[in-house]
């Protein structure tokens, strides 16, 4: 051992010490020791020095300044640093100095050597060094790598190097491209079925990590699918009939229990089978047979042995252990793997028709592993808010997957999935049944897991209308049996016969309904386990709504009295769910909301102030305020203590906590929202200046944010009247205009002026005259601000005011693009040219209905124009397709997306012929429910038109009713959110019918310029003809 490499174990060894001055001082020489020459050689020769103690061998490859769970994972993290640092001068990141090319030989030339060392941890760790480096040599300045890891794995006599090869197969395998994969499955996939296939050698890790790079081999070949179907194929054709077989004989034996090994390897070979029917179905179709019989092995015995481990707690589960590798190794996992390869299967046409002749046994085994877990139990009884946050998430668990299965199976069965699923829940009702009159503790578990089986597919079997009559009477005698129970005894029961009623309340009597939201009501008070008042909680605010007002005025006073109780003492996730039920009782309450608002109001507030900085309450919080709000007579009592409340805090906003201003602006926008001019008045009065000053003084963003949006409200409510309210119409005026300047600051950072379209727009609607005299300032402001924004949503909004702009000066739009014209834009011709590329380019992205209708209206009215402009300007047209195969990440550095070019008035006319075959694609999608992988798979006809393919001759001669229900599909298609309300409740833009209006500006068109319009015609794609074509009936 020579001097050099004496010290560096001296300093590694110190790096460990207790010591902080000693250990400082050692990571400090190793820091600087990394930029001298030979320091990656002597690390890894120290790392290969087998002579050296396990520790310091092991510590040659940590940082301890690194806190990480094990010493391994620090050592992989100092090697990849420091070869990304210095082994690629390309690389982002690289610091000098680059490791020499003798250096990096040497370097290789050790790790390489070093990948059968006897201990597992080092071994990793040189896996992983060895992969990082691979990403930039192999295979150009590293040829040898993959014959001599497949020397590795060929060798039976050294296990230990199989190990390494294999751990850094899989590394490598996890990261490669398209270009490597077609050059490594073929010679590494005849290895590594060597290793699956001969467990009387290999253990089971072995053989897992070899299942596991088939699946990182498969899954980047099924990503180039998409782009070479033909060559990966043509790759995948041989391999995949051994490995299906391989595959059934490692699913046919039952699933042991407490092997996690054993689980390990069969789902990575679940992942795998996954892949091969996404990507390759069509070969795998001939060979499915042989894996059906072992799957349908696999999934029954694993039930038996999740109950055993998981629901009964009689044996381990394995629940949160992981391999060395960070791989989980629960029986969970595998039974959630399992879960999703039939989700692929069910939901494939050509593989559904293999499970429907078992499609109940399918579904009853499914609602077997639907079962709450002894963990599950332990965990929610201790703690509310898991149980809410769990249920509430669909969590990655057992039951949150088999839920999908189930849904997924009367989605692809039809009625024959929803026969299995009432069959199947008979059938387990009646053994827990029967359970429950032998006295089995457990019986409870499997009415939950049905009950919870039920409500799954509540919404599908509400619409096959057939199963009404069958679930209501199922649901019936199971109330009728188990309401008599016990409370503290099955609250969890408890809590999903809450659910399922309220899931299925549409089918119930009155009678049952009342009495189960009247037991709900009670329950919520009572003194009994949180899961049952979780589940009348979820009860109340489903059955609430359609509730009759009778049991709201003999209960309500009850129920608000015990759901106040309830929020004084909720946490987090229960906080959530009582405040939703407390907004559903509110607005069931009518007149009883009135007398209980100074009760609950000054609670709401003040829990409201102290959970501001977490949305998800302080918005619950608002919304049920609001809904105090709405309800007769509580708004004026409302406003005057929210005034006194937030008055204090808008005039100081320095001196309040981290969120309490952005918020408190959040809830003058509400009070505002809808309300009578009087309230919008008083609002103004504490509000106005305050808010103002926020907007020209604050650098937070939310702050700037929420105040533009109270302002565009406080616009929207006062209207004209507004300027009067503080006796100076100029002076408030200049406010509005003074915001409206700060907000298109080019300089300001592009989050803070979010909300300034919609403010604009407020202003130029309701303030028309006022804003007339300073329309050029403004267009030169909004250029200015677009031309600065990183943000594509910003952008969108300020195109709105654009497009409101052209409508407002019809019939004279050629002056407003005069305006445009005479404005100058940096890098453009002019304005109109800026802003006519940023529109175009941007059309896809505008979001909302109103949005839609006033943009795409506004277009065709540009186009009306025929303005000289028009036909001087070109802009970004189509994606240029790239020969070099799939764009990775490394190639997009290289090779940014390439645009063509057309004329302005041939993209928006492309733009309004998209528009309408959108909205024809909306009538016609609900007939189109074809699979891609189908059609990619040569089942379809090619090049096929949408719009001709289901009823070519109803299309070539389209009704008035047909263009009528484009209609009704497009103002269907968007809820507006308040954004959108604010705009659309006050604007008559928003009465446009899209397609008419595009109809006739088509029409008018073609008639005044045939020729033109033609040339324009021929331009576009075979769609986009067809669908001008369709409203035009050409």
């Amino acid at each position: 051992m020579d001097q050099d490499q004496q010290w560096l174990i001296n300093c590694l060894n110190a790096s460990l010490d207790p010591n902080h001055q000693i250990r400082t001082f050692a990571e400090t020489s190793l820091q600087q020791a990394s930029v001298q020459p030979g320091y990656g050689v002597a690390l890894a020769s120290v790392a290969a020095n087998r002579e050296l103690p396990f520790g310091l061998r092991q510590i040659s490859f940590t940082f301890i300044s690194f806190v990480r769970l094990t010493c391994i994972y620090l050592a992989a993290v100092l090697l990849k640093q420091y070869i990304r640092k210095h082994w690629n001068e390309d690389e982002e990141g690289f610091e000098h100095p680059v490791v020499p090319s003798n250096e990096k030989a040497s370097v290789r030339q050790l790790l390489l050597g070093s990948l059968d060392d006897p201990y597992k941890k080092i071994c990793t760790a040189i896996s992983v060094a060895v992969s990082t480096i691979a990403q930039y040599d192999w295979p150009d300045d590293w040829p040898e790598l993959l014959p001599f890891l497949l020397s590795l794995i060929n060798d039976q006599s050294k296990l230990n190097a199989v190990h390494g090869a294999l751990r850094c197969l899989a590394l490598l395998t996890s990261d490669m491209d398209d270009r490597m994969a077609p050059k490594i499955v073929p010679v590494l996939f005849p290895s590594l079925h060597m290793i699956v296939s001969s467990p009387q050698i290999y253990d089971n890790f072995l053989r897992f990590k070899a299942v596991s790079i088939v699946y990182n081999c498969t899954s980047m070949v099924g990503v180039m699918s998409g782009v070479y179907k033909t060559e990966t194929s043509a790759l995948m054709l041989p391999m995949l009939q051994p490995w299906m077989e391989q595959f059934s004989l490692i699913l046919k034996n039952p699933v042991p229990s407490e092997d996690p090994d054993n689980w390990s390897i069969r789902m990575e070979v679940l992942k795998c089978l996954n892949q091969f029917i996404q990507n390759f179905p069509a070969i795998v179709e001939t060979y499915f047979d042989v894996i059906v019989g072992p799957l349908w092995q696999t999934f029954v015995s694993s039930l038996e042995v999740y109950e055993r481990s998981s629901i009964q707690g009689i044996e381990d589960s394995h629940d949160g252990r992981y391999d060395s590798d960070g791989a989980e190794k629960s029986l969970e996992s595998f039974v959630i793997q399992l879960f999703e390869f039939l989700l692929t299967v069910i939901g494939s046409p050509r593989f559904i028709k293999v499970v429907m002749n078992n499609v109940k046994e399918l579904v009853y085994y499914t609602i077997g592993f639907l079962q709450i877990t002894e963990q599950q139990v332990h965990t929610w009884s201790l703690d509310a808010n898991q149980f809410v946050a769990d249920e509430d998430d669909n969590t990655y668990s057992c039951r949150a997957s088999g839920a999908l299965l189930l849904e997924e199976i009367i989605t692809s069965c039809g009625m024959e999935g929803i026969d299995a699923v009432i069959d199947s829940v008979r059938r387990r009702i009646r053994e827990s049944q029967q359970a429950k009159e032998t006295g089995s503790p457990g019986w409870w578990r499997l009415r939950e897991a049905t009950l919870f089986a039920l409500a799954s597919v509540s919404e599908q079997l509400l619409q096959a209308e057939v199963s009404g009559p069958s679930v209501r009477d199922m649901l019936e005698q199971i109330l009728t049996d188990d309401m008599a129970t016990g409370v503290h005894e099955y609250p969890f029961l408890y809590a999903r016969l809450f659910t399922a009623v309220a899931k299925f309340s549409s089918l119930m009597n009155n009678q049952v309904t009342d009495h189960f939201l009247y037991t709900a009501m009670k329950t919520v008070g009572m003194d009994v386990p949180p899961p049952a008042k979780v589940g009348a909680c979820r009860a109340l605010s489903q059955l609430l709504p359609d509730a009759t007002s009778g049991i709201i005025q003999l209960h309500g006073l009850d129920l608000f009295s015990a759901l106040i109780d309830l929020l004084k003492n909720a946490s987090d996730e229960t906080m959530h769910l009582v405040l939703e039920t407390l907004q559903a009782a509110i607005k069931a309450g009518h007149e009883i909301s009135a007398s209980i608002e100074p009760v609950i109001s000054p609670i709401l507030l003040n829990m409201w102030a102290s959970h501001v900085s977490d949305p998800f309450i302080s918005i619950d919080a608002l919304e049920v305020l609001e809904a105090i709000k709405n309800a007769p007579g509580c708004i004026h009592p409302l406003v005057s203590r929210v005034l006194l409340f937030i008055g204090p805090i808008l005039s100081n906003p320095q001196q309040q906590p981290d969120g309490l201003v952005a918020g408190s602006l959040d809830l003058v926008a509400m009070l505002v929202k809808n309300a009578p001019v009087d309230v919008v008045k008083a609002v103004h009065q504490v509000s106005f200046d305050p808010v103002v000053r926020i907007v020209l003084q604050s650098n937070d963003h939310s702050e700037m944010q929420n105040a533009t949006q109270c302002l565009a409200a406080l616009v929207s409510g006062g209207k004209q009247d507004m300027l009067a309210w503080c006796g100076d119409p100029g002076f408030t005026m200049r406010s509005l205009l003074d915001v409206a300047s700060r907000l298109l600051d080019p300089y300001l950072e592009s989050s803070a002026s979010l909300f300034v379209g919609s403010y604009i727009l407020q202003l130029i609607l309701h303030l028309p005259s006022q804003m007339a005299q300073h329309i050029r300032d403004l267009v030169t402001a909004l250029v200015r601000r677009m031309q600065s924004s990183q943000i594509s949503g910003l952008k969108s909004s300020l195109l709105l005011i654009f497009a409101r702009l052209v409508h407002m000066s019809v019939p004279h739009v050629e002056q407003f693009i005069d305006l445009l014209v005479s404005i100058p834009a940096e890098d453009h011709r002019n304005a109109f040219a800026y802003v006519m590329f940023e529109w175009t380019r941007l059309q896809g992205e505008v979001q909302g209905a109103y949005q839609i209708k006033v943009t795409t209206t506004a277009l065709a009215l540009l186009l009306l124009t025929r303005h000289v402009e028009l036909g001087i300007v070109n802009v970004q047209g189509h994606l240029m397709k790239s020969d070099s195969g799939i764009t990775t990440r490394s190639r997009a550095k290289i090779i940014p997306d390439q645009w063509t070019v057309m004329p302005l008035p041939a993209k928006i006319l492309g733009i309004l012929a998209d528009s309408l075959l959108e909205i024809q694609e909306q009538v016609e999608g609900d007939n189109e429910d074809s699979d891609w992988e189908e059609v990619q798979n040569g089942d379809g006809g090619e090049d096929d038109d949408f719009l001709y393919s289901t009823d070519a001759a109803s299309h070539s001669r389209p009704t008035y009713e047909y263009l009528d229900a484009m209609a009704k599909a497009f103002n269907e298609d968007d809820e507006d959110d308040y954004e959108d309300e604010l705009l659309s409740s006050v604007d008559p833009l928003n009465e446009i019918k899209l397609v008419n209006y595009l109809t006739e500006s088509l029409a008018k068109f073609s008639e005044s310029d045939g020729p033109f319009f033609e040339h324009l015609f021929q331009s576009l794609t075979k769609p986009q003809q067809n669908a001008i074509k369709l409203v035009l009936r050409r």
